[in-house]
């Protein structure tokens, strides 16, 4: 009688030219992005845009053979657990803040201007989670790390850093009109706030990128990043709403 023996085959990697290119064509194609939403996408296709492009960039890594632990789009207790500690960690910062005279006037932006009900329900339901949100957090929290050589468990500087230096180029042209709308920046920086208000943010876009990568890392998933990073930038229009003149 034969004996029938089942061999797995082993986990094999992408190939290093494979994961290059892949990792080209996204940074590639993250430029386009940022140059079509800048100088050339009404507002309401924002979301819409990004969204498609989202999943092009999940798509392009699925294919060259990353799974999705690696690319951290798996869910598991500890990443709810994560995610929830993060949302309630920025309501409780954000409550402090707008309790403080001291503090309340880094929420003035002149973005909220002009919002009613609707307008900010949009931005806090559409535009922050699938316009921002879902692009940067799949983008640098998940495809463009594990393209550059991370694993999805353990801890690797390089690629959370190559991810975050990217991060904080994708704020160019945010970081441009900066000045204009937020107050608080206006009043420290003057007239100089031009110049030096775009090289702080995005440096402050890195420094970001890298606390979102451990928070991602913590979770072991992109939902722990993704709803802090949702939480911390609607809950921004919120109270830039509320603390509207009258």
């Amino acid at each position: 009688m034969d004996l029938l023996v089942r061999v797995e085959a082993p986990l094999t990697s992408p190939s290093r030219p494979r994961l290059q290119a892949a990792l080209a064509g996204s940074v590639a194609l993250l430029a386009g992005t940022a140059v079509m939403v800048s100088m050339t996408l009404p507002s309401w296709a924002y979301p819409l845009w990004n969204t498609a492009m989202a999943l092009v960039l999940l798509g392009g890594a699925l294919a060259v053979g990353l799974t999705p632990a690696r690319l951290g789009i798996t869910v598991k207790r500890r990443t709810v657990i994560v995610a929830t500690i993060g949302v309630l960690a920025v309501v409780a910062v954000y409550a402090i803040g707008l309790a403080l005279p001291a503090t309340r006037a880094a929420f003035h932006d002149n973005r909220a201007a002009g919002l009613g009900v609707g307008g900010l329900a949009w931005a806090m339901l559409v535009r922050v989670p699938f316009g921002t949100v879902l692009i940067e957090e799949l983008a640098f929290r998940g495809v463009l790390p594990a393209l550059m050589g991370a694993d999805g468990q353990t801890w690797r500087w390089q690629p959370v850093l190559g991810a975050s230096a990217l991060f904080g180029l994708w704020h160019f042209f945010p970081a441009l009109h900066l000045a204009q709308h937020n107050q608080a920046v206006h009043a420290l920086l003057g007239s100089s706030g031009t110049v030096i208000a775009p090289l702080v943010a995005m440096l402050a876009a890195m420094g970001a990128g890298v606390f979102l990568s451990a928070w991602r890392h913590a979770g072991r998933g992109l939902l722990a990043p993704f709803l802090f990073h949702t939480a911390t930038n609607a809950g921004g229009y919120m109270l830039a709403w509320i603390l509207l003149p009258s």
